[in-house]
């Protein structure tokens, strides 16, 4: 199987790392926003957010894989007055100033053009991007990776 996307995809990577376990004040916080600000953009398909998977990177560190319909809906979410992230954001800002490096946060953004992407999915249920926009098989998509991938 093969993510059924159509057109471009902006994929934001956001988490964080517990530096400090007993600092319980400084990560719980951010732990708690994120499930509040997935729940507000599932709920709202205008926001753009296509979809998203939660990963654990070892007992440390958690992220989200965000799939957008576009860069615009993502920063205008990221910006938008009376939604969860301003909030969210100004308190974490507070906080990691005064945790002194208990909790480290990061994101990365990617804006991937139409054709630009490629994905297979064997004996996997939908996952990634294949769960964010549907999966079909590969066959309708091109049977090699480089049919998939229409990049110059």
């Amino acid at each position: 199987m093969t993510a059924d996307a159509q057109g471009g995809v902006t994929v934001f990577n956001i988490g964080m790392r517990i530096n400090n376990f007993r600092a319980v004040r400084s990560w719980w916080p951010v732990f708690r926003a994120m499930p509040r600000m997935l729940r507000e953009l599932s709920k709202d398909r205008e926001s753009g957010m296509l979809g998203y998977q939660l990963l654990f990177g070892g007992t440390r560190v958690l992220y989200v894989v965000q799939y957008w319909e576009s860069s615009e809906k993502l920063l205008a979410y990221a910006s938008a007055q009376g939604k969860e992230h301003r909030p969210a954001w100004a308190a974490f800002n507070r906080r990691v100033r005064e945790g002194k490096g208990k909790v480290g946060f990061w994101h990365e953004t990617y804006v991937v053009p139409e054709g630009a992407h490629e994905a297979v999915y064997i004996n996997m249920p939908e996952f990634g991007l294949g769960a964010a926009v549907g999966v079909v098989p590969v066959g309708r998509r091109g049977d090699r990776a480089a049919d998939r991938l229409k990049v110059a």
